[in-house]
This record gives C-alpha cells, structure tokens and sequence, in this order.
C-alpha cells in the first residue's frame, strides 16, 4: 500500500512539473532588427515581460492550455498569436509598423501684415502685487517660488553649494532667457547659470513674462 502511495505522488509530481512551461520569444521589426522594450502579454495568465536589448523575453511557469499572446511596442502594430503548450518552447515574432500615424503632420499658416515687428502688440504676462506679497509672507529671500508658479517656466537649480538656479521659459534652456530689471539687463546679459535668489520680491511692484 505505501508502494503504491508512493508512485501516486511520485506520477502527481511528474505532472506537475510537466504542467510548467518554458517559452523563449524574438521580437524583430521587418528589418530583422531586435525591438528592445517590446511587450509580451499572456492576457488570460495575467504575465508577461518585456524584452531585451537583443529584443528575447524568456516568460516561465506557464500551464498547459491554449492560450493568446499579445506582443505590442510604440509605433508598431499590436500582433496577436495563439499559443499551445506542451509543444511550443521558442517563437520568433515580425512587428509591421503602424501605418496610422498618432502624431499628423502639423500645418503653420501665417497671415501677412504691413505692421512691423517693433509695432505689432506682444502678449505679456503681469504678475501684480498682491501675488509677489503671499511670496514674501512665504519666501521673502527669493523669488523662485513666485516663478515656478507660472505656467511654463521652471527655474532649475545648476548648483546646489552655491544655490544658483537659471530660469527655464516654455522647456528651452537657460541660455535663451534674458532677465530684465527696471528695462537694463541683470548680470550683463548672462543670466544662465547666475543665482536667482540675488533678487528678492521686497521691492518689486510687479513681474512681466514674455515668452
């Protein structure tokens, strides 16, 4: 009796680990260049992984059964194959890229006019008084915070021994930004880089943004 219990576990562990499957996927374009990063989904198994640099993704303990694969990456077509296991241990998959394009074409139309540059109107954004005071009552040494709540500019720190900071307009570097106090420009022009909290919001009255 305790021979036969034995097999009858012995033959359950078998299975078992029969029931395990290994499956090794290659994900190329059409190319046949590895896609690195792409997406390997068992939807109904709740798994899946991402590939390599060498575009393989190796997905383990998976069970016995009929079952679909999704495999999907950014610009490429999402590819659907079904996959049934014992008998499937490596698969190699062609991604075609996506003909529907998710970013259009962007059309810049532009209207003639006989003003000049220096006469036509620029938009400028006023930060009045009353804003620059909640800064003080909160941060009178600096006026970084006061900038960084306005939309589109950041003001980047560029060191943090010294407290330096630059001021960033719509994602462009620093560079490209001219700080102007009372019409004369702050450090010579060369306001990259140079600390923002040299200027301190006691005595502005107001702050204009052109970006």
């Amino acid at each position: 009796m305790k021979q036969c219990r034995l097999l009858v576990w012995m033959m359950l562990f078998y299975f078992s680990a029969r029931s395990q499957n290994n499956l090794k996927v290659v994900v190329r374009n059409e190319s046949n260049l590895p896609l690195s990063g792409a997406s390997v989904v068992f939807p109904d198994l709740h798994k899946g992984a991402s590939t390599d640099s060498l575009g393989i993704v190796l997905i383990s303990n998976l069970p016995n059964g009929s079952f679909f694969m999704e495999i999907s990456f950014v610009g490429y077509t999402t590819a659907k194959r079904k996959i049934v296991f014992p008998g499937n241990e490596s698969i190699h998959i062609e991604l075609e890229e996506n003909s529907d394009e998710d970013n259009p074409d962007v059309v810049v139309t532009a209207t003639r006019t006989d003003r000049s540059i220096s006469n036509t109107p620029t938009r400028v954004e006023v930060i009045a008084g009353n804003e620059i005071g909640e800064n003080v009552s909160m941060r009178p040494g600096e006026i970084r915070m006061l900038l960084n709540e306005t939309t589109g500019i950041i003001t980047q720190p560029t060191s943090a021994v010294s407290n330096t900071a630059n001021l960033r307009i719509q994602e462009l570097d620093g560079r490209y930004t001219q700080i102007l106090r009372d019409g004369f420009p702050l450090y010579s022009g060369l306001s990259e880089g140079l600390s923002l909290v040299q200027i301190t919001p006691l005595d502005l009255r107001q702050v204009e943004i052109i970006k």
